[in-house]
């Protein structure tokens, strides 16, 4: 059992005093616990995708970017052909975002489609959820690489068609499908695998704080106790496997560890986060967006930043910290601030960062102790000078 030591508040403290009454009003939420209808994972698995989607519709539209449609193209099609399931495709344009959605949600009526079945990356992804979710159809989704835990989620990122976040979709249900052939994530490039590992190393963590005060998951609910052990188990198998996975992942193999990885990645991960609830790892993500240097870096590897910085928040203890940050070298995610392109960067430098993190309605309020911009600030600081210690 992994145990994490929570830095609390005298209950004298007004900030402790306002937290409870939080506690003590979120406390009567109910537990909810959310899945896709169900998940496949295994090597060559598209070759069974035809049967399980032919239960669905028996007329799918595949939206994805160049890359995705040609990792899924043979063995989907042979697949649904002989399980007497129509198809064809819709090439994704590049940005989630409602123009787009708006096509595609024409095309699907102008074609009689009455399954929609996503390929490829997250922003393909989550444009084939909200275009099944408008026009009130199944939805399949197939990730081509194994960066984020967002497959099996019930929300949706939408963007302006110039990459700005514009809002957040979310669908009354998950996707009735997930089908992963670990055939195709294991010949993606294994930055984005070890990225995944970064944004699945934050669930254990984030969920156990929301546990702890009882604070709303992603659905609104209070986290089960199956979200907390999956988050847990998702945390332990990064730990065992992740190193094996990424030695896998470079020569293009399937091993037993890789297939852990990828339903850490993809599976736990979702699971954990969705049913569990978020905390401050993808608060400082978030943060961290607003400094331009950052950009270029992809999700996990912030949140996996994100991640050391909530640990010191939380004085979780030495041994905590350092399993943490060595198992950030040991893969390659980012564990100083240079990694993330910040290399020289001071206080008042971070504090965008610490305020977009703590600003309202993020996912600070959900920690068991009150945290500001300054407290933040100084847990990247804090975090940088280790990383930088340990490099050395």
């Amino acid at each position: 059992m992994v145990l994490i030591r929570i830095q609390t508040l005298p209950a004298t403290d007004p900030a402790a005093q306002q937290q409870a009454a939080g506690y003590k009003r979120r406390c009567s939420m109910t537990n909810i616990f959310v899945s896709p209808g169900k998940y496949m994972q295994g090597k060559e698995a598209l070759k069974e995708a035809g049967n399980h989607i032919r239960s669905l519709g028996a007329k799918a539209m595949v939206i994805g970017g160049r890359h995705g449609l040609q990792a899924v193209h043979k063995p989907l099609t042979a697949g649904c052909r002989k399980a007497g399931v129509e198809i064809f495709e819709q090439l994704f344009n590049g940005e989630c975002c409602d123009s787009e959605i708006n096509r595609l949600t024409q095309a699907a009526l102008h074609h009689n489609a009455d399954v929609i079945i996503g390929a490829g990356g997250g922003k393909a992804l989550d444009t084939a959820k909200v275009t099944a979710w408008r026009r009130n159809l199944p939805v399949v989704i197939i990730p081509t690489i194994a960066a984020t835990d967002a497959p099996c989620s019930a929300c949706a990122i939408v963007y302006t068609p110039d990459g700005v976040v514009e809002k957040i979709e979310s669908s009354s249900k998950n996707p009735e499908l997930v089908l992963v052939d670990s055939t195709i994530i294991a010949k993606a490039p294994e930055r984005l695998l070890v990225s995944g590992m970064g944004d699945a190393l934050a669930t254990w963590f984030e969920a156990e704080a929301c546990s702890l005060t009882r604070a709303p998951n992603c659905v609104g609910g209070t986290c089960t106790e199956a979200a907390l052990m999956i988050a847990q188990t998702c945390y332990e198998n990064l730990l065992e496997y992740g190193l094996d996975a990424v030695a896998a992942c470079k020569v293009d193999a399937v091993t037993p560890a890789l297939e852990k990885i990828i339903e850490a990645n993809i599976l736990l991960s979702g699971l954990g986060f969705e049913s569990g609830g978020l905390a401050a790892a993808h608060s400082i993500h978030d943060g961290l967006t607003a400094l331009e240097e950052t950009h270029s870096y992809y999700h996990g590897e912030k949140v996996a930043f994100g991640t050391i910085t909530q640990v010191i928040l939380q004085d979780a203890g030495a041994d905590m910290l350092d399993e943490v940050i060595d198992f950030c070298m040991s893969i390659g995610l980012p564990t100083t601030l240079a990694h993330l392109g910040l290399a020289d960067c001071d206080r008042q430098k971070l504090m965008p960062v610490g305020e977009k993190a703590c600003a309202k309605g993020t996912f600070m309020a959900n920690m068991p102790f009150p945290v500001t911009p300054d407290a933040v600030v100084d847990a990247m600081l804090t975090a940088d000078a280790i990383g930088k210690a340990a490099v050395i």
